[in-house]
């Protein structure tokens, strides 16, 4: 019995002494889990909860380490690339079901084509929206909500009774889902990439090419095989892939304006004191105060995404914003009626779908070339002009359709139509980085696209009442070329002058004491701190 109690009195001793010396040494408490536990993880120091109590403290919650321009950000890339194939070449193969629909619901070619209309000026208007959504929530919600309302959008135009809910379903929220899938990895993609961020921009953008080349076929095979209401139904779940995307592109840290900030204790009592007040029956001295701020920042908010003062002040933007715009009318026309136009004039209906196909394929690409064209510095401040001369190329290809309508010669058609498209899709948000200084890019973009989805939204339809009219496709292609060479033309002469203008003021007058400010650079040199690499959320569409 004594021998028993001097053995637990040595191991009490030895215990304290090992708990003394554990203090002393943390590294040995890694040790010592090691061994009674197999593995354990060092323990945090105090700085490190400290610190963690301060974070916690101030609403947030400790992000994972930023992996830019490595490591996950390529599976984020390759996300974006499908998220692009899903979003933006999905309204390409709607033409492949024009036909199908007037006939399903015995309706006009002006009623038939507000359907893809109404997608496609909600995918490019949507941007502000979309834009607040994700400063609120987060990229990954936007991108795995946009996806669900896409899904919801396709499956329910399946069980579509009239055109009316056509446009409702599948065209007002597939296009908003669209929007906001788009939009937000668009987004994402700029959390991720710093360095490399002009490439990664470019590489996603060949997803809208693949999606282009695909979709008309994919459509066109399914539409053969079970109709257009069950290939709606599939496509449903096809664009439910989009909230897989959105898994991937896992937030890399909170925003500063997501973090929920605690009261402060003056700031809590003096509130609660005047809802007391206001209880009372008493008024409050800072109601019309508040109120006065409420408008403030209601129009700062319009301000901020909306740039109505550039478009006021600046002779450039306001030129390129109402060219662009008008120009869009005439754009989107052929790949809306050019499947019809050929099923008409005796095309088999899978070699009118492989036309679309043809212009996708094209572009993966010629649009890279031109962006890379496009950057040589022989066309620094120049591009506006490279941009008119494909627009102008856009327009005079539509006169080969007037021609005539044989498959070999619309061939010729798309591939030429195919390398102008490129040109507009590479520069078009070049030349609007050309023409306003970029720390006000944000809200000049916001205003263009919400511009130019007006024209987008009732371009098709009234060309399509123009058809009904007539009986005859070939003023379609007319339309469009009246509007894209009348565009190109306003354009380039307008900037002719405006640079004639400037020149001679420059001639007259000291010169701007910072041009820096108006240029715009590529790719930053070196990568951000970690701290200033989040961008602002900018909403950015494609063409």
């Amino acid at each position: 019995m004594r021998s028993a109690t001097a053995v637990c009195f040595m191991l009490l001793v030895s215990k304290k002494s090992n708990l003394g010396s554990l203090r002393s040494s943390p590294t040995k408490v890694h040790s010592l889990g090691r061994g009674l536990h197999g593995s354990c993880s060092r323990f945090p120091s105090r700085p490190a909860w400290e610190e963690k109590a301060a974070t916690m403290s101030q609403g947030g919650t400790r992000g994972a380490a930023k992996p830019q321009d490595r490591g996950w950000a390529w599976m984020v890339l390759l996300a974006a690339v499908l998220l692009q194939g899903l979003t933006l070449g999905f309204p390409s193969c709607i033409g492949v079901f024009f036909t199908d629909l007037q006939h399903e619901f015995q309706a006009s070619n002006s009623e038939t084509s507000w359907f893809p209309s109404i997608m496609v000026a909600v995918l490019h208007g949507g941007g502000p929206l979309c834009s607040i959504l994700v400063k609120r929530f987060g990229y990954r919600f936007a991108v795995m909500l946009g996806g669900l309302l896409s899904s919801v959008g396709m499956v329910s135009s399946s069980f579509c009774k009239s055109l009316g809910q056509l446009y409702l379903t599948a065209g007002l929220i597939t296009g908003l889902g669209s929007c906001f899938s788009f939009q937000a990895g668009v987004t994402a993609l700029g959390h991720y990439f710093v360095r490399w961020q002009a490439l990664a921009n470019a590489m996603a953008s060949t997803g809208v090419s693949l999606g282009f080349t695909l979709w008309p076929l994919l459509s066109q095979y399914m539409l053969d095989e079970m109709g257009w209401r069950n290939t709606f139904l599939i496509f449903g779940g096809i664009l439910l892939n989009c909230c897989v995307c959105g898994a991937i592109m896992r937030p890399v840290r909170l925003a500063s304006g997501s973090l929920v900030q605690l009261p402060r204790p003056g700031e809590d009592s003096g509130r609660r004191a005047e809802e007391a007040q206001l209880s009372n029956g008493a008024s409050s001295p800072h109601l019309k105060y508040q109120q006065q701020n409420r408008k403030t920042a209601c129009f700062q908010m319009l301000q901020k995404y909306l740039a109505f003062d550039i478009f006021c002040q600046n002779k450039g933007y306001q030129i390129y914003t109402i060219g662009v715009t008008w120009m869009m009318m005439g754009f989107v026309l052929p790949h809306v009626y050019l499947v019809p136009y050929a099923i008409q004039n005796g095309v088999e209906e899978r070699k009118a779908a492989l036309l679309i196909s043809i212009i996708g394929f094209i572009n993966i690409f010629i649009r890279p070339l031109t962006g890379l064209l496009s950057g040589h510095r022989i066309f620094t401040g120049r591009r506006i002009y490279l941009f008119n001369l494909a627009v102008l190329l856009c327009g005079l290809s539509n006169f080969i359709c007037i021609v005539s309508a044989e498959f070999s010669v619309l061939i010729v058609y798309c591939v030429i139509l195919s390398i102008a498209m490129s040109g507009i899709g590479a520069l078009t948000f070049q030349v609007l980085m050309d023409v306003v200084e970029m720390d006000r890019f944000s809200s000049a973009l916001g205003l263009f696209t919400v511009l130019e989805s007006i024209t987008l939204l009732i371009g098709p339809p009234l060309t399509g009442l123009l058809v009904d009219i007539t009986n005859d496709f070939h003023y379609v292609f007319y339309t469009s070329s009246f509007l894209l060479i009348s565009a190109a033309l306003f354009m380039g002469l307008s900037f002719c002058a405006l640079e004639k203008k400037r020149n001679l003021k420059e001639a007259s007058k000291v010169p701007l004491d910072n041009p820096s400010r108006y240029q715009y650079n590529d790719t930053p040199t070196e990568p951000q701190p970690e701290s200033q690499s989040t961008p602002a959320v900018v909403y950015v569409t494609s063409i």
